[in-house]
């Protein structure tokens, strides 16, 4: 026995969900019982369950009103593991059986043995005299007669008592403030009042003996009335004789919440809504948004969604719990950490599920993998978007809730294929038409030129630099709005948002840009990439492996030069995010680093000087020294990171240092030289024509 009952539970602390879950039952069968035989309550009309801690004793008594059982009910239903009257009773309701012979308890009586080592269960059926069934999980137990209570000492109206004698190790439960919790978090919403037994002081007048008042009262009738003066601070003093604190016991109604989704959203007000938000959620700020509904249908089920008005501070903390969706089934709480009911997503989301027919395994602690539980989701996700829309149709409001969960709007379209285009109507993004205010996708197509077939947008470290990229300068010109995405997470969502609308996303950054173009700019690109291709040829070879090929790019406008990187790779971004991670795997990074295509302006003065001097010898190496000083300031501009930062700099400071010698260099001489002297003439033979070529 003590075998079986350790392998179905986990969680010693349900004991007491179980056996409030069997009292409820119990109290739903003689309440239906009721509704067709107008004298089965004629014993007893109370609904309640009541819970007595007995420290004296250390035991813990629960009793309820409910239906009771017989003598052959205690021997067949308690006596056999697994034996779900539960069950029993709905099979009998569908095939018509005599309800009265269906027990009380299901297979969760055995958990009272998780805590107790002896447990004995008193219960009084309409229909029997009272019986008290004890047993210590040994394996056998005995049912004896009890007639009025005159064995057990508590005589029973109808129902049934637990008498749970506890193991020296779980003491705990019989503490006031652990047994509050556990009805709070388990049984709260249970539809029948439930009491706890506790202990308070309260302040009671002392009682006058008897002797004395027969006295006084004697002494009263004789003497003659008489007017006595009572001094106020005396007659105070008299008052605080006359009470003194003393420990009381008394019941105390536990479960006093309602439960909320249970009534007509139309009946709720919104501050009971956020009441209720509040006691469940533990945040001290009221909600944002609400979505209060029932599903019905083959599946029926209640539930009241949450949206917050600030992000969780770990919310994106991989040890915390999933989701805030707290589920019960017909009012009894289950979990909070069902990970199958929510997806990552949507974690930030709060809310109560209640389902009425969810299939749990016999401890009720873990759910079956089901199609009740894939819809419930289902369900869950496609009301909460429908929430977030809502929540759209209020500017303000709206603009609260992306600036705390945009990121989780992002993940959604990462990972929700299903969804993906509902919420990417939700997306929005800075762009170089609306500086200061977000844009959203939908308006972004309608304002698009005539012309323009794809959606462009830049992703970046921040506003401020992918506002001044050179990558802008084409679209600019051309006159084509251009979508900033600076949060790491949306190098992630474009991956598998490919399109919008039939309008393909295209990265600016990337290989694969084309713009539509007139004869006269064809034909003057075909000029300059024949004029300029041995200048691409040179440039490559001084740059070696670090770039694949060096083109004649149409992307850039007052630029020399960028780094474009391959339309499936990683963009200069990415690489950037993921060099940043703690506990990247870097062989992953030698298949997704892009080689880098160098595209160049040769309208640009910088690049026109090279052409004409890299085929002259003595100007050859200073233009190797520009190319890569062109190349490591591209690198930059394009969003890379140097690999080797002190050789630019080194470059930097020789060129900045050349252009000071220059500048002032008479002054830098010790002894002056007059002018058309031979050292004077012999000085300007001698000197370089650049003094670019000290850079190397």
């Amino acid at each position: 026995m003590s075998l079986i009952i350790n392998t179905f539970y986990s969680n010693k602390e349900i004991f007491l969900r179980e056996l409030i879950s069997n009292a409820s039952d119990a109290i739903d069968k003689i309440r239906h019982i009721s509704l067709t035989d107008e004298h089965a309550l004629d014993d007893e009309k109370r609904f309640e369950i009541h819970i007595i801690p007995d420290a004296e004793n250390s035991r813990i008594i629960i009793k309820d009103t409910g239906i009771g059982m017989t003598k052959p009910e205690l021997i067949n239903n308690l006596g056999t593991i697994a034996k779900s009257g539960t069950k029993a009773f709905m099979e009998a309701l569908e095939g018509g059986v005599d309800i009265s012979m269906i027990g009380q308890f299901g297979v969760g009586f055995y958990s009272a043995f998780l805590v107790a080592d002896n447990v004995r269960v008193i219960s009084k059926s309409r229909d029997d005299e009272q019986h008290i069934w004890e047993s210590s999980a040994g394996g056998t137990f005995k049912v004896i007669p009890d007639p009025e209570g005159s064995v057990s000492g508590m005589p029973l109206t109808r129902g049934t008592a637990l008498i749970l004698e506890l193991k020296e190790d779980q003491k705990e439960y019989l503490e006031e403030k652990r047994l509050k919790d556990l009805i709070k978090r388990h049984s709260e919403f249970i539809s029948y009042s439930i009491y706890l037994q506790v202990e308070k002081e309260k302040e009671v007048e002392e009682e006058e003996k008897k002797e004395d008042e027969e006295d006084k009262g004697k002494e009263e009738e004789e003497e003659e009335p008489k007017i006595k003066e009572v001094d106020e601070e005396d007659e105070e003093k008299e008052d605080k004789k006359e009470k003194k604190k003393v420990k009381v016991k008394e019941f105390e109604h536990i479960n006093t919440a309602k439960p909320l989704w249970t009534r007509d959203p139309k009946e709720v007000t919104e501050e009971e809504y956020s009441k209720f938000y509040k006691s469940f959620s533990g945040d001290w700020e009221d909600h944002l948004a609400v979505k209060h509904y029932s599903a019905e249908g083959n599946v029926e089920f209640r539930a009241v969604l949450f949206v917050p008005k600030r992000t969780p501070f770990d919310m994106f903390e991989t040890r915390k719990k999933m989701n805030n969706i707290k589920l019960y089934v017909r009012r009894v709480f289950i979990t909070d950490d069902a990970t199958e009911l929510v997806p990552e997503w949507l974690s930030f989301v709060k809310g109560v599920v209640d389902s009425q027919d969810l299939p749990l395994n016999i401890s009720r602690e873990m759910l079956q993998q089901n199609r009740i539980l894939s819809v419930i989701k289902r369900s869950i996700v496609k009301k909460s978007i429908d929430l977030f829309f809502e929540i759209a149709d209020d500017e303000e409001k709206f603009e609260k809730f992306y600036e705390n969960f945009s990121k989780n709007v992002k993940l959604g379209v990462h990972e929700d294929s299903q969804n993906r285009e509902r919420l990417a109507d939700l997306l929005r993004y800075h762009s170089t038409a609306s500086d200061s205010k977000m844009t959203s996708l939908k308006d972004y197509v309608s304002r698009m030129k005539e012309d323009q077939e794809d959606i462009y947008y830049i992703t970046g470290e921040s506003l401020e630099a992918v506002r001044k990229s050179p990558f802008l300068e084409q679209c600019t010109k051309r006159g084509y709005e251009v979508l900033f995405m600076v949060e790491p997470i949306d190098e992630y969502c474009v991956q598998q948002m490919r399109e919008y609308e039939k309008k393909k996303l295209v990265c600016i950054t990337k290989e694969g840009l084309k713009f539509k173009e007139t004869e006269e700019e064809v034909k003057e690109k075909e000029e300059l990439k024949g004029r300029f291709e041995p200048v691409c040829k040179f440039i490559k070879e001084t740059l070696g492996e670090k770039v694949e090929k060096v083109v004649i790019g149409d992307r850039i406008v007052k630029s020399p030069c960028v780094l474009v990187t391959s339309e499936y790779g990683w963009s200069a971004n990415m690489e950037r995010i993921m060099k940043a991670q703690a506990l990247r795997d870097s062989s992953m990074a030698m298949y997704m680093v892009s080689k880098k295509t160098m595209e160049i302006n040769p309208k640009h003065p910088i690049l026109q000087a090279i052409e004409k001097k890299y085929s002259v010898e003595s100007e050859r190496k200073t233009m190797e020294n520009v190319v890569s000083l062109l190349f490591d300031t591209a690198m930059l501009s394009s969003g890379f990171t140097l690999e080797n930062p002190s050789d630019h700099a080194d470059r930097i400071h020789r060129m900045i240092s050349v252009g000071i010698l220059e500048s002032y260099e008479p002054d830098m001489e010790t002894e002056p030289v007059e002018e058309g002297t031979s050292e004077a003439v012999a000085e300007e033979e001698e000197a370089p024509k650049s003094r670019l070529d000290d850079l190397d």
